[in-house]
């Protein structure tokens, strides 16, 4: 049964015009990441936060910007040096070989750039919660635009 499934879904991949692929966080576990979203991963990477009581969506909040810089940057930095650092699973060439015969869109929920180092077209990455790799002003006082390239923190 399940092989027909198979055979049938490589059937519509062949077929298809155009393919929308759709990623979430397990895309970035089989390479070694954590899965900030589940509590877990998020406290094996920062224990101490455990004993404080702060959780994943605790800390994903740009307010410690302004509240505590060196907490914010201990969490993002942390966390865009680990995706910087980490190579894609072999999972990503496969998608990206056979997309690349294909119309083809990739949404993400990742943050991590994990496509864009497996050699997607970033015109072709829509990344949904924007990408951890991009700096951007956070004005309470007036709006600002402006993003720019994370490239190192060294």
């Amino acid at each position: 049964m399940q092989e027909q499934q198979l055979e049938l879904a490589s059937q519509w991949l062949q077929q298809a015009d155009s393919i929308l692929l759709s990623a979430g966080a397990g895309m970035g576990v089989d390479s070694g990441l954590p899965d900030f979203r589940g509590n877990a991963g998020f406290w094996r990477a920062h224990p101490c936060y455990q004993a404080q009581g702060l959780g994943f969506a605790d800390m994903a909040n740009p307010a410690w910007f302004e509240h505590d810089i060196a907490r914010a940057w201990g969490f993002y930095g942390y966390r865009f040096q680990r995706y910087q650092h980490t190579q894609p699973h072999r999972g990503f060439a496969i998608l990206h070989q056979w997309l690349q015969q294909k119309n083809h869109f990739v949404f993400t929920s990742n943050v991590d750039g994990q496509f864009q180092k497996a050699g997607f077209s970033p015109q072709r990455i829509v990344e949904c919660h924007g990408s951890i790799h991009y700096l951007q002003c956070a004005s309470a006082s007036k709006p600002c635009a402006h993003i720019w390239a994370l490239e190192s923190l060294d």
